[in-house]
């Protein structure tokens, strides 16, 4: 499979562009996720103009509206230039299947920036860049590098690129009735990792020729926002049960068994995931059940990433 394209800040690929001429390399990101990801680098602030070294500059509440201004030289504002160039990169985000941001930058953190109101700081903010590109790309799954040393939260957003890369392939390929029933089909497990899962299939329930882009429009959506929660270990419980189901008729009283303290000891946290759906895999290379081989729950992305070990 060809490698995804996801944005990235500039700094964290090693790239010497910060304010004072250093780097922020994530060895983690260049190092295990450059195996997958073709990254697209983006830095706003050495874009719109302001060099290397540069002022260091903040976000600061004036009249109720936030602005990105320089520290040392409060007439410096750049925040229309930020936004402008998001908007000007609007085409070049759309080709992409997620999004590393740098935290805590007043141009590119995702969340908890740092805006002052006089002297003192509040942690309510976003990067000037980093909210109007998220506005312009409701459906891109958007990260930090920081949270991405969280074990949920990393898979998570892992599993949210790989779904979205999935679907641009589905639009690509052209988009039909058909093909929407099946994204769904495959997807339904994960879904219901996240969430109760009628809902969208009821979205679906509805499907027409006639209203096939606008039904799939809110489909995509709905589900990029459904998967942005991290999956907890008893709605993973949930799932492994109701694949344990599908093998009902198959296994023998002391397979069951050892299937149901397998799944107990997940639950309790003593095993990690990738226990559990190993066992599950080889019961169903036994029997085999075409609905459990075509879903992406027990392999949502390659297994080389491991992510699934450590949940």
């Amino acid at each position: 499979m060809k490698k995804i394209p996801i944005g990235i800040s500039s700094c964290l690929l090693g790239q010497q562009v910060r304010f004072d001429g250093s780097h922020k390399r994530d060895a983690y990101i260049v190092g295990t996720l450059s195996e997958y990801f073709e990254f697209h680098p983006f830095c706003p602030e050495v874009a719109i103009g302001l060099g290397i070294p540069r002022p260091t500059i903040h976000l600061v509440k004036i009249d109720n509206a936030i602005r990105c201004v320089g520290i040392k030289d409060p007439t410096l504002d750049v925040t229309d230039r930020l936004r402008d160039y998001a908007e000007q990169q609007k085409d070049s985000h759309a080709e992409l299947c997620g999004y590393i941001l740098k935290k805590d930058s007043p141009s590119c953190g995702m969340e908890r920036v740092k805006v002052y109101a006089g002297n003192q700081p509040h942690r309510n903010g976003f990067g000037i860049y980093a909210q109007e590109m998220m506005r312009n790309n409701p459906l891109l799954p958007v990260e930090e590098e920081g949270r991405l040393g969280d074990p949920g939260l990393r898979e998570n957003f892992i599993q949210r690129v790989y779904v979205l890369y999935r679907w641009k392939q589905l639009l690509a390929e052209g988009l039909s009735a058909q093909s929407l029933t099946r994204f769904h089909a495959r997807h339904k497990l994960i879904i219901m990792s996240h969430a109760d899962y009628r809902e969208m299939g009821q979205l679906l329930a509805g499907l027409t020729k006639d209203n096939l882009l606008q039904v799939a429009e809110r489909y995509i959506l709905q589900l990029m926002n459904t998967l942005k929660t991290v999956v907890s270990r008893s709605n993973h419980v949930n799932v492994l049960q109701h694949i344990q189901g599908y093998l009902k008729k198959e296994l023998s009283a002391d397979d069951k068994a050892e299937l149901c303290e397998i799944i107990e000891r997940y639950r309790s946290g003593e095993i990690p995931l990738i226990v559990p759906l190993t066992l599950l895999k080889h019961h169903f290379r036994k029997s085999p059940d075409p609905y459990i081989e075509e879903s992406y729950y027990m392999s949502p992305y390659p297994q080389e990433l491991q992510l699934i070990n450590q949940l």
